[in-house]
């Protein structure tokens, strides 16, 4: 009986290249499944191959064609009409503010003066436009009473109310100035920043409703354990190694136990009943199951008649003519160490 073969570990670059292909098949089904194509009211959003990459992998040099996707919006035609109306928009603000920016050059070319005198100039002149009437109608009101009480102009009395009067005028302007420093500031800056508000403003259209799709469900094909697989069936095939050869160990211990030096015994073909060959001895002759006629026990051994074409002497012929093997010899066992 042949000695079986131990399994061939499996190549390594092989259980590599395949389960890089596994993955590579896995990873290109789930983009095609989640390359899902959407049609809204404010347009569509399509998914189309566009052309192919190349991929080696650096360790197995396999190479793989990589599909390249273009992700394409589309809008509706009354979306698509509000776009080309948007910009169009756009430029003509855009030339405005272009022709605006020319005219406001010299405002930005000078820096914004918040010094005590351009804040009080600027306090001066909102106070005369509020104070001054005012102050004019209460000074004819004060000497029309001073002329209804019989005061006369350039008296004692007279330049008391009309000092009284002055004082009370420049305290006003006092308190303007104190209090109104803030507002003066503010709106020096709004003149100032008005023209570039303006200019933002024009800068600024109306804007476009984009599609708004829902999410697409992500579908993950999971990928095949390859390598894990090819290593579960090496392993199998070493189990299966190492039971075969104890099988066969086993097998061989009992052919050689078949009898002592020098012992025959019947292996005669006429003998035997249900013969099947099971394999082959180390140097080539075959081996058969069998039970003798006569009995239902199973047994294992050679042929007489093949085992005299090979060596004549470890065959002899009984009285009764039938042929007896002497395993010792037809083995090679004789004179073994």
């Amino acid at each position: 009986m042949c000695a079986p073969s131990a399994p061939a570990p499996p190549d390594p670059k092989q259980t590599a290249a395949a389960s890089t292909g596994t993955n590579v098949a896995t990873a290109l089904a789930n983009a095609s499944l989640n390359n899902v194509s959407q049609v809204g009211p404010n347009g569509s959003l399509t998914y189309s191959q566009t052309g192919s990459s190349k991929f080696t992998d650096p360790y197995t040099g396999q190479t793989y064609d990589i599909p390249n996707y273009t992700q394409t919006t589309q809008l509706s035609p009354d979306q698509q009409a509000l776009y080309d109306l948007n910009n169009k928009t756009q430029q003509t603000l855009g030339q405005i503010g272009v022709d605006q920016s020319e005219k406001i050059r010299g405002l930005l070319g000078t820096n914004v003066d918040l010094s005590n005198e351009a804040v009080e100039s600027r306090l001066m002149d909102l106070g005369s436009k509020r104070l001054d009437p005012r102050f004019a109608k209460d000074e004819d009101a004060l000497r029309t009473r001073l002329a209804n009480q019989g005061i006369q102009p350039g008296s004692a009395a007279w330049n008391a109310e009309m000092t009284q009067f002055g004082q009370n005028k420049n305290d006003a302007v006092n308190q303007l100035l104190l209090t109104g420093r803030g507002q003066s500031v503010q709106e020096i800056l709004t003149a100032r920043n008005q023209p570039l508000n303006e200019i933002i403003g024009l800068m600024n259209g109306s804007q476009v409703t984009m599609p708004q799709f829902g999410s697409t469900p992500q579908t993950t094909i999971p990928t095949t354990d390859t390598a894990g697989l090819i290593n579960a069936n090496y392993s199998q095939k070493q189990q299966q190694y190492a039971t075969d050869s104890a099988n066969r160990n086993a097998l061989m211990g009992g052919l050689f136990g078949l009898g002592a030096a020098g012992v025959y015994k019947f292996s005669d073909r006429r003998l035997k009943k249900n013969v099947k060959k099971i394999g082959k001895t180390n140097d080539g002759q075959n081996l058969y199951r069998y039970e003798h006629k006569g009995s239902d026990k199973p047994e294992i051994g050679l042929m007489a008649q093949e085992v005299e074409k090979i060596d004549p002497d470890a065959v002899i012929t009984t009285a009764s003519g039938f042929k007896a093997v002497n395993y010792d010899r037809a083995l090679g066992l004789m004179g073994a160490a």
